[in-house]
């Protein structure tokens, strides 16, 4: 064990505390079967507030909007603000400090190989003219239009201005080539370039980003990997490369990226009013820094090519061989990677089959050789496995390996760089031995596209469980299973996954519990407890207490305060009162305060202003305050009021408040407006740079909206919209139809649809449904449909059935069901089960599961067969086999 891993386990304890207080809320809204926008109505909330609050990859949401939600759902506040608590504290130094040994990561531009840095090398020439000899690497760079932007840009920073360029396009377009060329200018004024990678990605960029100098480029290539980072490292990642674009006394910086166009759209999506909202610092990120790359050549470039290659053989066959002008892609191999994929023997296709899968489910880019042995039994059928030879692996993987055209193969051995920290090299460990494949990238999402609707094998999940023992990758296994109702298997991945168990006991079994019901949920709560799991020895005594069994009840507090958790001193504290004994309750009360409760610290606080004792008073709800209580915040600043405290209200007042995040800092305002000062709500933008994340127009306006100001919210998300803050948009089309102006709302719609929001466009078009004018309904949605929006054809299903013509309907919903949108197939299994056909419901029930409908960032506590057709759930008590059958009872084990 290496010195930094406690800090570690520390650090994935925030996550994990993060991650339960979501999977509270999300298990409370579920058990009051309500979704996200009538949860908003019901706590006062912005729609999109409710979506970063209940979303696994947004920043921790303020104390507020915990606090909103928690009376909504009838929820007591302190554990869920406790948790909150947990999420906010601040990483180590020893964490954030692996970088180079010189304190400034990056290397020279002049020292860099552009094939390191993951430009695709393409193949010496195959007929090579005398006059030219054959030679490999890089062919001549052709520049396209989007070229001339990123050298805009580079000029830019190169002039001491910030930047930042992501280049999107589908593999192989030349997107990486694009951005090497780019920089060439900065290489020769000293530039730095720095490629973080090591442990991973996202953590290497998060742990060095403070260190980045001046003049040095950031290259994100492949910046999934880093803006898509799970337990929220992704948007943490995000917030600090925005607010170094934003810090003059750090410039200039050159951030540079590269994307596949599925990963852009999701991350800049904006999330439809039920459902959370899981990029939004990576959607501001995004903003206006996209730079398209088109996937192939136009008739200018190509004329341009054919000039550059009367002295390039590479460039001049690959011209010839792609007449469509599909030339990068050529010269990069990868429709002749889908002509070998397709060709190759049954064994061997099987092979990179399984690969596909691995890389589309979540496994990183190097896949081991003993997963993909194991993995691939149940992609043959019992014929060609009983045919197999003894070496029929190694046969299939030299198969799979054979070189194409761009010197790329379908499968590729790779040998990892030994990881190397503050200079000194890491001894290998025992499955660092083994070897690993790389799938090529055109494959992978050629796998993407044609298999996104297959759930893979048995023999796929056990051979993750056997050989993986990368969590990150566990994890999303996990997930990819639950997506695709695989219980048992997301239940054993899960288990298997190290970093959930040390993220924090309460995580594995609280995750299954949200998935069965009636006996099985009760056995697992009771095993759960049994094996020392706080969360279930916390419910059982919630239970208990509501069931007025005070013994068992005290039995389970207790124990799960034993175990150090100061909500079960504070339960404690509440069942010794209900049974009579006040002394015993006020000790336990006190003990949990001592522990930084903070419902516990606001009672001790209501005594000491019962004993007079104004001093402990203040003192017990700055504490709750600074653990980030707005209840406690509001009495911290009034007790400053009472005492006439100008400079403690404006000093100390602040920095308590900016604890709580905006609801604080809107209290803190409203506090000195009632003080006979002009802190208006306005001056909160310019007060809070540095500090607990952006706070953007639009979040003022979703906070002034909760607070019921809706004149103040509509001017702060006018002036975001002015701002280019492209979700303001939505926020003002809510208040628009809330105001009863449709048409008001259509407007803003579209100019929501023009920044990429077409679901405003949806929203308009119901309202016009229930206003009884279908035509305009029909219209707003087909526009939302011609733009791409697959849940646009949905919402015309729902319109056609509400029409009386169910058959158009299913039509609709199962052409969104082709186009891979797996929430149409459960709509079309909800319809046939209320016509009676049982087996189809239950039919495209299992399309949509084998798709992933449940997917879903992080965990969740929403019980996901409730959203299955309640007779198909009824028979899917325990979830899906890979193979598409009912599981049988599984049984739980460490």
């Amino acid at each position: 064990m290496t010195d930094d891993q406690p800090e570690a386990q520390e650090f994935g304890g925030r996550e994990s505390a993060l991650a339960e207080l979501r999977d509270r809320l999300d298990a409370a809204r579920a058990k009051a079967q309500c979704d996200q926008t009538q949860l908003a109505k019901r706590a006062r909330l912005a729609r999109s507030t409710v979506n970063q609050a209940l979303s696994h990859t947004a920043p921790a949401p303020s104390m507020n909007t915990i606090t909103a939600l928690a009376q909504a759902l009838r929820l007591d506040p302190d554990p869920l603000l406790a948790l909150l608590r947990t999420a906010r504290s601040t990483p180590s130094p020893e964490v954030l400090g692996d970088c180079e040994t010189d304190g400034v990561p990056g290397r020279p531009i002049t020292e860099c190989d552009p094939l390191e840095l993951e430009v695709h090398p393409a193949a010496a020439p195959a007929t090579p003219r005398a006059s030219h000899p054959k030679r490999a690497g890089l062919p001549t760079y052709v520049p396209r239009p989007h070229d001339d932007r990123l050298a805009e840009i580079v000029r830019e920073a190169k002039a001491g201005q910030s930047r930042m360029a992501v280049l999107v396009g589908t593999s192989s377009t030349g997107k990486t080539r694009a951005c090497w060329e780019a920089i060439q200018p900065l290489a020769e004024k000293g530039w730095l370039l720095w490629h973080p990678f090591d442990p991973t990605r996202a953590e290497a960029a998060l742990a060095g980003l403070q260190h980045v100098g001046p003049r040095t480029v950031i290259w994100l290539n492949e910046a999934q990997h880093y803006l898509g980072a799970r337990q929220g490292s992704g948007e943490r990642l995000a917030a600090a490369l925005t607010t170094l674009l934003q810090d003059p006394t750090r410039g200039p910086i050159l951030i540079l990226g590269t994307l596949w166009p599925d990963y852009a759209d999701a991350y800049t999506a904006l999330p439809r009013p039920d459902a959370e909202d899981p990029h939004p610092q990576v959607r501001a990120l995004l903003n206006h820094r996209r730079l398209d790359v088109p996937d192939r050549f136009d008739a200018a470039t190509l004329d341009k090519a054919r000039t550059a290659a009367v002295n390039d053989d590479l460039l001049l066959q690959a011209l010839e061989r792609a007449p469509e002008g599909c030339v990068t892609q050529d010269l990069a191999g990868g429709p002749e990677l889908v002509h070998r994929y397709n060709s190759l023997a049954p064994v061997a296709r099987a092979v990179v089959t399984a690969a596909m899968d691995a890389r589309r489910l979540g496994i990183g880019p190097h896949i081991p050789h003993d997963f993909l042995a194991d993995a691939v039994e149940g992609y043959l059928t019992d014929a060609q496995y009983d045919l197999l030879p003894d070496n029929w692996f190694e046969q299939a993987l030299a198969d799979a390996s054979q070189l194409v055209r761009g010197n790329l193969a379908a499968l590729r051995r790779v040998r990892p760089r030994p990881s190397r920290r503050l200079g000194l090299a890491e001894a290998p460990t025992p499955d660092s031995t083994c070897p690993v494949y790389r799938l090529a990238d055109y494959l992978e999402q050629h796998g993407r596209t044609t298999r996104r609707m297959q759930c893979p094998p048995e023999s796929f999940w056990h051979a993750a469980w056997v050989h993986m023992d990368n969590h990150e990758d566990l994890g999303r296994l996990a997930e990819a299973a639950l997506a695709r109702y695989r219980l048992r298997w997301a239940f054993l991945l899960h288990q298997r996954s190290g970093c959930y168990r040390d993220l924090g006991e309460d995580c594995v079994g609280k995750f299954v519990v949200a998935q069965l019901t009636g006996a099985a949920a009760e056995a697992v709560v009771t095993w759960a407890a049994e094996e020392g799991e706080t969360w279930a020895m916390l419910h059982l005594a919630r239970v208990s207490w509501r069931d007025n069994d005070l013994e068992t009840a005290e039995v389970y507090a207790r124990r799960a305060a034993d175990a150090d958790d100061p909500e079960g001193l504070y339960y404690l504290g509440h069942i010794r009162e209900d049974a009579g004994d006040r002394e015993g309750a006020n000790e336990l009360i006190c003990q949990a305060a001592d522990h930084g409760h903070e419902r516990a610290l606001l009672l001790l606080a209501d005594a000491f202003r019962a004993e007079g004792d104004t001093a402990n008073e203040m003192d017990a709800v700055r504490e709750a305050a600074e653990q980030g209580s707005l209840a406690g915040l509001g009495r911290f600043l009034t007790l400053l009021q009472e005492e006439s405290d100008e400079e403690q209200l404006a000093q100390v007042g602040w920095k308590v408040a900016v604890a709580c995040g905006l609801p604080g800092m809107l209290c803190y305002a409203g506090a000195r407006q009632n003080a006979g000062h002009t802190s208006a709500s306005e001056d909160l933008v310019p007060r809070t740079a540095g500090g607990p994340g952006p706070v953007t127009l639009t979040r003022i306006a979703e906070e002034m909206y909760r607070r019921g100001d809706k004149t103040a919210a509509a001017g702060f998300a006018l002036e975001a919209a002015a701002a280019g803050e492209a979700e303001a948009w939505g926020e003002l089309v809510e208040l628009r139809l809330e105001a009863g102006d449709v048409a008001g709302a259509e407007t803003f719609a579209r100019n929501a649809a023009a920044a990429g929001d077409t679901l405003s466009l949806l929203i308009v078009a119901e309202a016009h449904e229930e206003a009884g004018n279908p035509a305009a309904a029909e219209a707003l949605a087909q526009e939302a449909a011609a733009a791409g929006d697959t849940d646009a054809l949905l919402t015309l299903a729902d319109f056609r059935m509400n029409a009386g013509d169910a058959a158009g309907a299913e039509a609709l919903a199962l052409q969104a069901g082709r186009l891979g949108n797996t929430e149409a197939l459960l709509w079309v299994a909800e319809q046939r089960e209320k016509s009676g056909d049982i087996n189809g419901a239950e039919k495209y029930a299992r399309q949509a599961a084998d798709g992933g409908v449940f997917i879903n960032p992080g965990y969740s506590n929403v019980t996901y067969g409730e959203w299955l057709p309640a007779q198909v759930a009824a028979q899917w008590p325990y979830g899906l086999d890979p193979d598409g059958t009912p599981s049988t009872a599984w049984h739980l084990s460490r």
